[in-house]
This record gives structure tokens, C-alpha cells and sequence, in this order.
């Protein structure tokens, strides 16, 4: 378990990008211990695909993606970030990127990859956003859509991360998860119940991705 200190969490400016923003917060910190976490863990070090959730909604699983999206930039790997909470997506407005065309287009076949992603301020992270919601996905996502997508990147990109819906709102999160390397659970001290997290963590059970950890946001 990754802890996440509330006093940290505080820092975070409204663009959920403490870690290029403030590097030498505590919280920036943090995430960089998450990413060595992950890199020097013999069974994780080798991974490329990240996919974060979390049980239920707000509990900071896009902040916890886009700063460790960042963490792995700032490192000097190329990222790209990619918006997979399509009912509720956040990252357009983090980075102030147009959504007009995004996962769900490519995932459809309508828009190239390199077409669809949008470049940010920080140098070597990329963005895939959503999208726009125009069609449910969920059935492309049950075909090799996803990772043909995520596999198409790699041989540009140093690593994907995936920002998914909650685990416990949505069946996506399952077949998203096993077309990525790594799954990190994101909770929420004061918001993530007891019954919610042993729901989610027997839901885990059936996944065949690694479950990498779990981060305790807002812990004291």
C-alpha cells in the first residue's frame, strides 16, 4: 500500500498537476516513490501498461494517474496518458485539451492514433482524452480494440497509463484491465467505505491483469 498524506494532498492545485507544478512538494514526492515503487520491484519493473481505478467515484484516481503519468515523464520516458472513463471524463479539462475526438473515435475506427492524441505543456506526456461519448464502447472494448490501440503506442511511447471507470460502477474496467500489464487501486481515506473496498478487492480476484497495490489517498 502506497500512502498518499492528506496535509500533501492539500498542495494540489486545481489542474491536478501537483507533481509538474510543485515537483518538491511532499506529495510530488510521493508519486515519485510510487514510480520507483514500480520500477525497482523485480515482478513490476518491466511493465509498460498501467491501469488505475478506484472502487467508487472520487476518490482520485485521475489525480493519481496524471501525476504518476507525469512522475514517469519527468523521469525522461515518453507517456502517454489515456482518458478510459468515457461516462465521466476529467483529463481534457486538467490539460485544457479539446475533446472532440478521442479514444472512443479511434477505438471505433473513425481517427488515426497520432491523430487523436494532444500534445501538452509537459514535455514527453501525451494525451489520448475520451472523446466524445457518441456511441456506448463498451462491446468494442470486448475485441482487441483496446490493446491493438495500447500495443500500437508502445512501439512509440515508454509506457501507457489508462485512467478507467470506478471498478464497482461498470463491467468495462475487467476488460480493460486485461488488456494492460498493471492495475493500481486508488482509495480514499473518509470516502472509501470498508464494504465498498472488500467488494472491490473480490472483484480483483477475478482478474487475470497484475495487481500491482493499492494507494491510500489522504492518508495521515
Amino acid at each position: 500500500m502506497f500512502p498518499i498524506s492528506k496535509a500533501a494532498s492539500k498542495k494540489t492545485d486545481r489542474h491536478r498537476l501537483t507533481s509538474y507544478f510543485n515537483p518538491m512538494s511532499k506529495i510530488a514526492d510521493q508519486y515519485r516513490s510510487i514510480r520507483t515503487n514500480l520500477q525497482h520491484n523485480p515482478e513490476t519493473y518491466k511493465l509498460k501498461s498501467y491501469i488505475v481505478t478506484s472502487p467508487g467515484f472520487k476518490e482520485g484516481k485521475s489525480t493519481t494517474s496524471v501525476n504518476l503519468a507525469v512522475s514517469f515523464s519527468q523521469q525522461g520516458r515518453k507517456v502517454l496518458l489515456i482518458d478510459g472513463d468515457s461516462k465521466n471524463p476529467s483529463l481534457h479539462t486538467t490539460f485544457k485539451i479539446d475533446n472532440s475526438a478521442g479514444l472512443s473515435d479511434v477505438l471505433r475506427g473513425d481517427i488515426r492514433l497520432e491523430e487523436a492524441v494532444g500534445r501538452t505543456e509537459i514535455g514527453r506526456l501525451d494525451i489520448l482524452t475520451s472523446g466524445a461519448i457518441k456511441f456506448n464502447h463498451s462491446e468494442l472494448l470486448a475485441t482487441s480494440a483496446l490493446k491493438n490501440i495500447i500495443d500500437y503506442a508502445l512501439k512509440d511511447y515508454d509506457c501507457v497509463v489508462l485512467d478507467a471507470p470506478p471498478l464497482l460502477e461498470t463491467a468495462d474496467v475487467k476488460v480493460m484491465a486485461s488488456q494492460c500489464e498493471g492495475l493500481i487501486l486508488v482509495v480514499r481515506v473518509g470516502k472509501t467505505d470498508q464494504s465498498k473496498l472488500t467488494d472491490a478487492r473480490k472483484r480483483l480476484e477475478s482478474f487475470d491483469t497484475a495487481i500491482l497495490g493499492i494507494i491510500l489517498n489522504e492518508a495521515k
